[in-house]
Formats: C-alpha cells, structure tokens, sequence
C-alpha cells in the first residue's frame, strides 16, 4: 500500500509541473518568414505543440497523423496545432519545403535560433506538448508510436469540460 502511494504522489508531482510550467514568450518565424511572439501564436485557444527537425521520421510520421486527424478532433474540441521545427538556419529552408509538401493545415513555426527549443527544455524530439488556453503546459511526452496522438485528444477534451 505504501509503495502505491508513493507511486501516486510522484505521478501527481508530474502533473502539477506541467501545470505550472508556462509557454514561454520567445520569437520565431512563421512560414512566411515573418517574426512571431510565440505568446500570440497561441491566440486564446488551446494546442498541440509538436518539437521536430527534418531528419527525424518518428516526428514527420506524428505529425502527419495529426494533420489527418485534425479536422475530425476540431468538431470535439476548438484547438490549433503548432508544429515547431528546431532545425538549424541551414535547414530552415528544408523544413519549409516539407511542411509545404506535406500540406500541413496547422500553424508551421522555425526556432532556427533554437530559443524556444531551449526555453522548452526540449532534447529530443518528436517532443510534445499540450498547452491550454491560458499558456499553460498540461501534458508532455516525447516520442511517437502510432496512435499515442489519441492521448492529446484526450488531453484537449478534459480541457474543454
């Protein structure tokens, strides 16, 4: 009994982390090249925020799962998705081009600078957040094996109750 409870207070502990961990306000480039505050990129609304780079597959496999699934999950729950890619600036213009040809339907933002990967505390990728309507990161996981998006979803639905 003890060991249960220890293992349930850890895993609150965990929680309450990401409760408390704010998105952070840096500057990024959207896909039009523009410099955004990641603060006004959240627009009120709460998110999906997925951390990639153009070499890793696990990150392009999840991120093409959401794009599948986004308008279906949009009819539950008023949410964006923000694909960050944390390549360097010489593949920036790589990443571009593959959300472009991927035709991603959600918010493509380039942390060329790494400033917001840092301020995530974000080593390995795919790295993904759910953040709520207020800036708040509520859940994390870093990884991807098929149907774990389905985690978000639960996670944007308790935001939404």
């Amino acid at each position: 009994m003890k060991k249960i409870l220890c293992t349930l207070a850890v895993l609150l502990c965990g929680i309450g982390l990401y409760a408390q961990t704010a998105w952070p306000d840096v500057k990024v480039e959207n896909a039009k090249g523009e410099t955004v505050s990641t603060k006004k990129v959240l627009d009120g609304k709460p998110a999906i925020v997925s951390f990639w780079g153009v070499t890793c597959k696990p990150c392009l496999t999840e991120l093409n799962a959401l794009n599948e699934v986004m308008e279906e999950w949009r009819e539950e729950v008023d949410f964006n998705i923000i694909a960050v890619s944390i390549d360097d600036s010489r593949f920036t213009s790589r990443a571009r081009s593959m959300a472009q040809g991927y035709d991603w339907q959600f918010i493509c933002l380039f942390d060329k600078n790494q400033d917001l990967k840092r301020a995530m505390n974000v080593s390995l990728t795919p790295q993904t957040f759910v953040v709520d309507a207020e800036g708040n990161v509520v859940y994390a996981h870093t990884g991807y094996t098929p149907g774990s998006e389905y985690e978000l979803l639960d996670k944007l639905k308790e935001l939404s109750e």
